[in-house]
C-alpha cells in the first residue's frame, strides 16, 4: 500500500492534523453493489442468523453493512501506518494530540485519534499490530447485538467476538482523549486494573457528511463459548431490570442489577484482591469526575478441564501483580490464568469463572448531569438512582461489590 502525504497543518489548538491520501490496496474489500435492503429483508436476515446465539452478521442486506465495510477498510489502512512507523521511546504530548486523516478513494475519510498513544497501549498488553489489523480489517463481517442500553450508540463485535466496537458522541470522545494520559498512567501503575482496555479512537466521515466517532476496546466477555450469564451493574435500582429471554431462546441479553439480587460472586481467596482493585479503579474515576460507568459481570461454571488447570501447580502458578508493592501481599492478584486469551478480565473462583471489567468511562458530572440528578431525586423519591456525584457513585458500586461477593 502506498501513502501520499498531501498536507500537514493544525486541526485545532489541541490536535496535530495530518491528511493522507490512500491509494487502493491489494486486499479484496468487497466492492460489490451494496443495498440497505428492505425492513422485511433485514428481519429475514436476522431470523436466519439466530443460530449465532443472538448475534447477527452484518451481511450485504443489513442497513449498517456499508458503514462497517468502510470501518474495516479504514482500520486496515490506519493500522498499516502504525506498523510501518512503530512508536519508539516514551510517549510524548504530541502522541496524545495527533490526528491522522486518511482519505479513501471509495469516498470516505477515516481519522485516527492519538494513534501513537494507542499503539503503545496495544503493545503494553501484548497485542501485535498484525493481529489487531487482521481481526478488525476486511474479511469476516462484524456482528451486531441488541443492547439493553438506553444510549443511541451502535454496538458491534468482531467476528471472533474478541474486540468491541461502539459509536460515541463527539463530547464523549473529547472526554476520553482529555483523560487519556492519566488513563495510561493508571494502567502502568496497576497493570491488572479492571478498567476496560481501550485500543483505539477513530472518526468516520462519508462524502463530506457529519463525522461519526467510534472506539475499539477489548471485549470483556471473551471467550464466550462457555458463558452462561451476563450482567451490567451500576449499583442502583431505578430502571435496572431487564426481562430475561424466554427459556430456550438463543437471544443473548445483558441483565442488570435487579436481576442479580439473589446472586453472589464467589471468589474465595481472590475476593480481597477484587475489592481492593475496585476501590483503586473507582477512586481514579472519581478523580476524573466520571460517573455512570458499569461493572460488567459474566459467569461461567468451571468445567473439569479448567478445574484441573486451576489446581495444577506446574501449569497455573502465575502471580500477576495488580497493585503496587507498597500495599503488601493483600493487594496482590494471584489469578492463576496462564495461556488464557483475556486474562486481564478473568478471575477464577473455586467453582466459577468470572469475566469482570469497568466500561463506559466518558460521562462527566457536569451541569446537565447535576440537573438530571435533581430531576430524578424528585421523580424517584427514596429510590437509588444512577445519576449521583462521582464520589457517591464510586462508594455505592464498591459497597455493591462487597455485598455481592464472598
Amino acid at each position: 500500500m502506498h501513502l501520499e502525504l498531501t498536507d500537514c497543518g493544525r486541526l485545532s489548538p489541541l490536535y496535530l492534523h495530518t491528511t493522507c491520501q490512500i491509494l487502493p490496496h491489494s486486499l479484496e474489500v468487497g466492492n460489490r453493489s451494496i443495498s440497505s435492503g428492505s425492513r422485511r429483508g433485514l428481519l429475514w436476515h436476522l431470523r436466519a442468523k439466530q443460530s449465532r446465539v443472538g448475534l447477527f452478521e452484518i451481511g450485504p442486506e443489513h442497513e449498517l453493512h456499508k458503514m462497517t465495510q468502510m470501518m474495516q477498510e479504514g482500520l486496515w489502512a490506519a493500522t498499516q501506518v502504525s506498523m510501518n512507523n512503530p512508536p519508539t521511546g516514551p510517549p510524548t504530548q504530541k502522541d496524545y494530540l495527533e490526528v491522522m486523516t486518511q482519505v479513501h478513494q471509495e469516498g470516505f475519510e477515516l481519522g485516527t485519534l492519538a494513534g501513537p498513544a494507542f499503539a503503545r497501549l496495544r503493545q503494553s498488553i501484548g497485542l501485535t499490530e498484525e493481529d489487531y489489523q487482521a481481526t478488525l480489517g476486511p474479511g469476516d463481517p462484524y456482528l451486531q447485538f441488541f443492547s439493553t442500553s438506553k444510549s443511541k450508540a451502535s454496538f458491534f463485535l468482531t467476528h471472533d467476538q474478541r474486540f468491541f466496537v461502539k459509536t460515541q458522541r463527539r463530547q464523549e470522545v473529547q472526554v476520553l482523549l482529555a483523560n487519556l494520559p492519566r488513563y495510561v498512567q493508571h494502567l502502568q501503575q496497576h497493570p491488572h486494573s479492571l478498567l476496560a482496555r481501550l485500543l483505539g479512537v477513530y472518526s468516520l466521515r462519508v462524502a463530506r457528511g457529519k463525522k461519526k466517532y467510534f472506539i475499539i476496546m477489548q471485549c470483556i466477555f471473551y471467550p464466550t463459548s462457555r458463558i452462561s450469564e451476563r450482567y451490567d451493574i451500576k449499583g442502583c435500582e431505578v430502571s435496572r431490570w431487564v426481562d430475561p429471554a424466554p427459556e430456550g431462546s438463543p437471544l443473548v441479553l445483558v441483565l442488570k442489577d435487579l436481576n442479580f439480587q439473589e446472586r453472589t460472586i464467589k471468589l474465595g481467596a481472590q475476593r480481597s484482591w477484587f475489592i481492593r482493585q475496585m476501590e483503586l479503579d473507582t477512586a481514579f474515576l472519581q478523580e476524573l469526575n466520571i460517573l455512570d460507568y458499569s461493572l460488567l459481570v459474566a459467569i461461567q461454571f468451571l468445567h473439569k478441564d479448567e478445574k484441573d488447570g486451576y489446581h495444577s501447580l506446574f501449569s497455573t502458578l502465575r502471580s500477576l501483580q495488580g497493585a503496587s508493592k507498597s500495599e503488601g501481599t493483600g493487594g496482590q492478584n494471584c489469578r492463576m490464568l496462564p495461556n488464557l486469551p483475556n486474562a486481564l478480565h478473568i478471575l477464577d473462583g473455586p467453582d466459577q469463572r468470572y469475566f469482570l471489567g469497568l466500561v463506559d468511562l466518558t460521562t462527566v458530572y457536569g451541569f446537565r448531569k447535576r440537573l438530571e440528578h435533581l430531576w430524578k431525586m424528585i421523580r424517584y423519591p427514596g429510590q437509588s438512582i444512577s445519576t449521583v456525584s462521582p464520589a457517591h457513585y464510586a462508594r455505592r458500586l464498591c459497597r455493591w461489590v462487597q455485598a455481592h461477593s464472598e
